[in-house]
């Protein structure tokens, strides 16, 4: 069984946790579009996925 060789500290620990916290995700605002979307994700916008304000692919190409 595991066993941690020093002890974590309580800060530490609730760093760690404190992400399940959020109670909204958190949104951007894509510069090339002006849509919003969640951040770190790419989104649609008429049929084309962008991710980092670039077009990645478009809808057509998608088997």
């Amino acid at each position: 069984m595991a066993h941690p060789k020093r002890k974590i500290s309580k800060t530490r620990r609730d760093k760690r946790r404190t992400h399940k916290k959020a109670e909204a995700p958190q949104l951007a605002t894509c510069p090339t579009t002006g849509a919003t979307h969640r951040y770190h994700r790419a989104h649609w916008v008429e049929g084309k996925l962008y991710y980092k304000g670039r077009v990645v692919m478009e809808k057509d190409t998608i088997v």
